[in-house]
């Protein structure tokens, strides 16, 4: 029996369909700064679970703003997984049913592979020889930082400028004052980490940009290299980069055992050499000796050494009314 051209055509359109509808497909939805990481982890992970699995998958991502990436996802954003910067916003996410309430004890580490610290970025030759946080409190100095009610990136950097002022001994009243000379040098705060160094290197903005030590690699991918020095300030915080899968979508589309084999592959030594080579703090102590020059020796401190939980220093600081609404004034 012949088949016409339009029934083999048919077929064969069927089953490219069936396939394509066999694929799984992920979306990872995470913090501004990490896109160029996961860009270079999901061609490395598509790859280890083919190999593994024998299955083919797509990766999707999105980014932003950390803490406006959560809520997107709160109001219904279909993620499989989230790859945040602050634990508050997966915990944001746990109050909602979205993620586990024991979401922190489904991966090692706290579910955080990687953690990164703040440091400082300036104009090449460092004109206004900024060394330390003091330097950003000085009279025309402009800083360029991340609006802590928005992105996980400003919350670290006003928690590492307050974590260094408490570690000198100051007294609440003079940690904010310090903090309130400190953001009156900030001329506009950017939405998130991306906005940030768009506007300190594409606006030409500030003096110096308060980031994370992750963004030193994407700025010199971007831009070029020694468009920019890097300043370790004296003493910095620990920023954990927490993960968790979304158990509301993965429920529905039926990817919850995709979604964990692409969070435990970040523990890898595969995913921890990627880590590194995009500047974020690896877990293992071997790829961390590895890369030794990569991540230069600070003096850190935890959160919860000083504030005892992002949560608590979220209610404190960062709450409408807060602590920071009172030290910042809208330009």
């Amino acid at each position: 029996m012949k088949l016409s051209i339009k029934t083999v055509l048919a077929t064969a359109a069927l089953a490219a369909g069936s396939l394509a509808s066999a694929q799984q497909t992920l979306l990872n939805v995470s913090y501004d700064v990490a896109r160029e990481f996961y860009k270079d982890y999901n061609q490395a992970f598509v790859a280890h679970y083919k190999k593994t699995t024998g299955k083919d998958v797509r990766i999707d991502q999105a980014h932003g703003g950390s803490s406006a990436q959560a809520r997107a996802v709160a109001d219904g954003l279909d993620a499989d997984v989230v790859t945040m910067n602050t634990t508050t916003d997966v915990e944001f996410l746990a109050g909602k049913g979205v993620v586990a309430a024991d979401w922190a004890k489904r991966f090692p580490d706290n579910a955080a592979p990687t953690i990164s610290t703040m440091l400082f970025l300036v104009r090449n030759g460092n004109p206004k020889g900024i060394k330390d946080w003091d330097d950003l409190v000085k009279p025309g100095v402009k800083v360029i930082v991340v609006n802590p009610k928005t992105g996980g990136n400003g919350r670290y950097a006003y928690l590492a400028a307050l974590g260094y002022m408490k570690k000198k001994g100051a007294t609440d009243a003079q940690a904010q004052e310090f903090l309130g000379k400190l953001y009156a040098n900030v001329p506009v705060l950017a939405r998130g980490g991306r906005d940030a160094t768009s506007a300190f290197l594409q606006r030409n903005t500030g003096d110096v940009l308060v980031t994370f030590e992750s963004e030193v690699e994407s700025v010199n991918r971007e831009f070029g290299a020694n468009k920019v020095d890097v300043v370790y300030p004296s003493i910095s915080i620990v920023a954990e980069n927490p993960v968790a899968v979304v158990e509301r979508t993965v429920a529905k589309k039926g990817t919850g055992d995709l979604a964990k084999a692409y969070l435990q592959f970040l523990y890898s030594d595969q995913g921890q050499e990627i880590a590194a080579k995009h500047s974020i703090r690896p877990r293992s102590p071997a790829v961390l000796k590895k890369y030794a020059d990569t991540f230069k020796p600070i003096k850190l401190f935890t959160v919860q050494e000083l504030f005892g939980s992002l949560s608590e220093a979220q209610k404190v600081h960062f709450n409408d009314g807060g602590l920071f609404d009172k030290i910042y004034t809208v330009k």
